[in-house]
């Protein structure tokens, strides 16, 4: 068959929603200066989508740092991979700093957070090693995990059991083939909010020989005393040998960082493909990182607001007898029950009539009959942004307990499986 044609037959999971979803919750558009409010289709919305974390996107220091960085230096430079000509003293600066402050021997910069970890995985890893990872793992480490052409085990999500176990299986492999195991997780996994149980993981070290590298995408900036991730916050941060973050949440930007012993690094640098072949980062980004760390390292201000709303917003959805799951982060989930559609058409109606702009997943990311509406906190919002959602998701839900949206639905003849 043509590759086009079987295309063109064959609709992806999520591409058999887009006729009415498309717009509205899968690639909306947003206006205005990012923050806690934003325009929606013309309309003031209460933004809970961003992960702005420290609300460092429009901090007037950052800003002056980008301008300033990109009036200088445009966005070109440095031209070329960082191995021909695309070094510079900032680029080693801010791995020294972000090694310093994750407390590893040395880090890495990597262009992209998704890039970076695919490549990252396929680099470290060769047809001998097992990899043993966590079953709701991000894309970027699924995918990189399907580079392997080695034996790959996944363990139910945060079930130490499940862990050993497939340790066990995984040790036997590597005995046969002379290769070593390469255990995958995450600090905060982004759907459910759960920290990842890296101190129980690192424990199993005693038991079975096994390298840990962790993605701590949303824990960086937002855990631990000085936000230097989940690690700190568990105080087990020596026990991770490849800690990894990107730029994209926390620091408000773009590109990602792996931190590990000097030998480590020093191999990365010379076999990452992903980064041997692609562009430099460009010193805006750069210079902007350094500021943004800066931020971060100097003051607990903007985490303690961060947690002062993420507790309260919690404490609100749980105090009217929303289910949030078992989230000890700042990441958000509501569950609900209800169709796609009526996830659509929920979503639809708190953004319309209620001003609330929130993140909607549905099956096949989570279970059929499952809606998950993700908010994410920031030092940004205010206590009346608060407010205003837990009144309007309280007004969604009784309308979708009373099958409002299910009528709609209905109406509309929609069967979508």
């Amino acid at each position: 068959m043509d590759i086009f044609e079987r295309i063109k037959s064959h609709e992806g999971p999520l591409e058999k929603y887009a006729e009415y979803a498309e717009g509205e919750y899968m690639f909306p558009v947003l206006e205005g200066e990012i923050g806690s409010r934003m325009i929606f289709k013309g309309k003031e919305m209460v933004i809970w989508s961003i992960n702005d974390y420290l609300g460092l996107a429009n901090h007037p220091e950052v800003r002056k740092t980008d301008a300033e960085a990109a009036k200088k230096y445009g966005m070109a430079y440095p031209m070329g991979a960082r191995a021909m000509s695309g070094q510079t003293p900032y680029h080693a600066e801010l791995e020294k700093q972000l090694a310093e402050f994750v407390n590893k021997e040395a880090a890495y910069l990597l262009n992209f957070g998704y890039q970076g970890m695919v490549s990252i995985i396929d680099t470290m890893v060769s047809k001998n090693d097992v990899i043993v990872y966590d079953v709701d793992s991000h894309a970027c480490i699924v995918d990189g995990v399907r580079l392997h052409f080695g034996k790959r085990f996944t363990y139910q999500h945060n079930d130490i059991e499940s862990l050993e176990k497939n340790l066990k299986r995984a040790e036997k492999n590597a005995a046969e083939s002379g290769g070593g195991i390469f255990v995958i997780t995450e600090g905060v996994f982004g759907m459910r909010g759960e920290q990842g149980k890296l101190k129980e993981i690192i424990e199993l070290k005693k038991k079975y020989n096994f390298r840990l590298l962790v993605d701590d995408a949303h824990g960086f900036g937002t855990l631990g005393k000085r936000g230097a991730g989940t690690g700190e916050e568990q105080n087990c941060q020596d026990g991770i040998d490849l800690y990894f973050s990107t730029f994209a949440k926390s620091m408000a930007g773009f590109g990602a960082f792996i931190a590990a012993d000097k030998k480590i690094i020093k191999f990365l640098k010379y076999n990452l493909r992903s980064q041997i072949f692609a562009k430099s980062l460009p010193m805006p980004m750069v210079l902007g990182a350094l500021k943004r760390l800066e931020l971060l390292r100097s003051s607990s201000e903007l985490k303690d607001k961060l947690w002062h709303n993420v507790i309260k917003l919690q404490n609100g959805l749980k105090e009217r007898g929303f289910n949030i799951g078992n989230t000890n982060t700042c990441v958000t989930p509501v569950y609900l029950e209800g169709s796609p559609v009526e996830a659509s058409l929920l979503i639809k109606d708190i953004r319309e009539h209620y001003g609330i702009f929130t993140s909607v997943v549905v099956y096949p990311v989570i279970p059929k009959g499952m809606i998950l509406l993700r908010l994410i906190p920031t030092a940004a919002h205010t206590d009346k942004d608060i407010d205003e959602t837990l009144h309007a998701f309280e007004s969604v839900r009784e309308k979708l307990i009373n099958g409002i949206y299910k009528a709609e639905e209905d109406k509309l003849h929609l069967d979508i499986k």
